[in-house]
Parts: C-alpha cells; sequence; structure tokens
C-alpha cells in the first residue's frame, strides 16, 4: 500500500510514507494520483484531493467537516441525537439576540468560538456585562448550559474502535478540564455507556480519526465537542499503539484467491 502524507510529525510512528508540503500539492499531481492512501491533509485541500483528484484520504471526510468547527457538529448532533446535546443555541451577535440568550439561558452559561481547541476560546460568563462584552467580539454566538462538572472525558477513537478513554481533571477552582489548560489525567473506570455513545455518533457520522469529549451527568453521557486533531503524547501504548489503530483501519481485506469448498450436506 502507498502512503502518502502531508504531515510527516503526526506520521513519525506509520509505516514509510513520502512527505510533500501542503503547498507543494498542484507540482506533485502524478504522486498523489498513484498513492493509494493520503494522510492529513489540511482543511483547504480536501475538495481538491476528493473531488478533482479522486483521492482516499485518512481521516475521513466527515472527520473534516463536521470537525471544522462547533455549528457543523452542533447542528448535525441536535438533527439526529438531540438526547445527548446539553441546551445549546447558536446566534448572531445582535440585541435582538442578546435578548434571547437572556431569555432562554441562566447565568453562569457557557460560550465558545467557533473555531477552537484546547479549551482555547471557551469562556464561563456569570452576567448580563460579561455577555455583551463577549458579544462585542464575536460575530457568532455559540451559547450552552453549564453543566455541574469537574471533570469530563476524552475518547478517542481511531479507525472504527475506541483506541483509549480517560478523565480529565479541572484543577482546583478551574474551570477547564482540557490537559492543555492545566487538566488532569485521571485512570479511573470510564462508563461503558460514555464509549458506546462515542463509537454511535461516530459510525453514524463516518468519522474514523477524533478526541471526543463527553460530560457524564445523572448517569448520562453529553456530547461536548469532537476535534480532528488530538494529542497523541499521553496515549496508552503511545504512538506505535495509535499508528497500529489507523493502519489496521487503513489496510484492505484480504483478498481470498479461490472460494472454499462447499461443507458436506
Amino acid at each position: 500500500m502507498t502512503l502518502l502524507t502531508f504531515d510527516a510529525l503526526r506520521t513519525l510512528a506509520f509505516p514509510p510514507a513520502r512527505y510533500i508540503k501542503p503547498e507543494q500539492m498542484f507540482a506533485h499531481r502524478q504522486e498523489i494520483e498513484a498513492a493509494d492512501i493520503l494522510l492529513f491533509p489540511e482543511y483547504w485541500q480536501i475538495n481538491t484531493l476528493l473531488y478533482g483528484l479522486k483521492a482516499r484520504i485518512f481521516p475521513s471526510p466527515a472527520s473534516y467537516y463536521l470537525g471544522h468547527n462547533k455549528i457543523e457538529q452542533t447542528r448535525a448532533m441536535q438533527a439526529v441525537f438531540p438526547h445527548w446535546m446539553p441546551k445549546t443555541s447558536i446566534y448572531g451577535s445582535s440585541r435582538s439576540s442578546l435578548e434571547r440568550v437572556l431569555v432562554e439561558f441562566r447565568f453562569p452559561l457557557v460560550v465558545k468560538a467557533v473555531k477552537s481547541a484546547r479549551g482555547e476560546g471557551v469562556a464561563l460568563l456569570h452576567n448580563e456585562a460579561e455577555l455583551f462584552s463577549w458579544a462585542a467580539n464575536h460575530e457568532v454566538l455559540y451559547v450552552q448550559e453549564r453543566l455541574e462538572i469537574d471533570r469530563d472525558v476524552r475518547v478517542v477513537w481511531v479507525g472504527d474502535q475506541v483506541l483509549d478513554a480517560y478523565w480529565r481533571l479541572a484543577p482546583k477552582g478551574g474551570f477547564l478540564n482540557n490537559v492543555a489548560q492545566g487538566g488532569e489525567v485521571v485512570r479511573d473506570p470510564v462508563p461503558q455507556a460514555v464509549l458506546d455513545m462515542v463509537a454511535c455518533v461516530a459510525r453514524q457520522f463516518g468519522i474514523d480519526h477524533a478526541g471526543f469529549d463527553v460530560a457524564w451527568v445523572n448517569d448520562q453521557p453529553y456530547f461536548i465537542e469532537f476535534n480532528r486533531i488530538f494529542g497523541t503524547q499521553g496515549l496508552a501504548g503511545g504512538a506505535k499503539a495509535y499508528a497500529a489503530a489507523a493502519m489496521a483501519y487503513l489496510q484492505p481485506a484480504p483478498v481470498l484467491d479461490e472460494l472454499p469448498p462447499p461443507s458436506a450436506a
């Protein structure tokens, strides 16, 4: 199987793959067309690779499109799995939209930038003044009820399986559970319902590479978000286990040379 990668660092533990800088894509069309799988292209390359060059990419198109921002994945979840979503609304930042927020939500509430990761672009607002200040700097208001949790679950999904799952505990007095924001990894057992929810969502949408963030409230999982690109340094088994899971998924199914003989009646 011929592999070509657009992200050399992320594929260090993968089998040898030809590396091409994304911005040099057009100078290497023949190599791209000859490759069996293109690994980790950048978002701006996707339509050209998929629809122009008819290439197979990893992660999947759905992982890119739904993972591109919180609005895309939230709307998909609200359409298909509303019971797994905390109360969430998406508005413009007009005065009338702010008034709707004040009617529909109670403080404290959570607001998020549409494109953000690692806990950046997320804030806990306590009053109307903070809401108006946030709206002055964001054209889109992504507003979510605050869940009463001090930890969440990170579920790493690669291919068609859960590769790893662990709790992330917020620092004392903190609001964000992300490890990048000071959260602590805790290896307590993760409820099976969390893993089942992630598997259901990933398979429904065709996601094959994501770090899912899930809240556990009153014995029920709630989808927070997923990120197409996630850190691998803390994964059980490390980079080798991560690469092995990806390659097991990407390898073509074996083809039998001949059909087995029919069993005796």
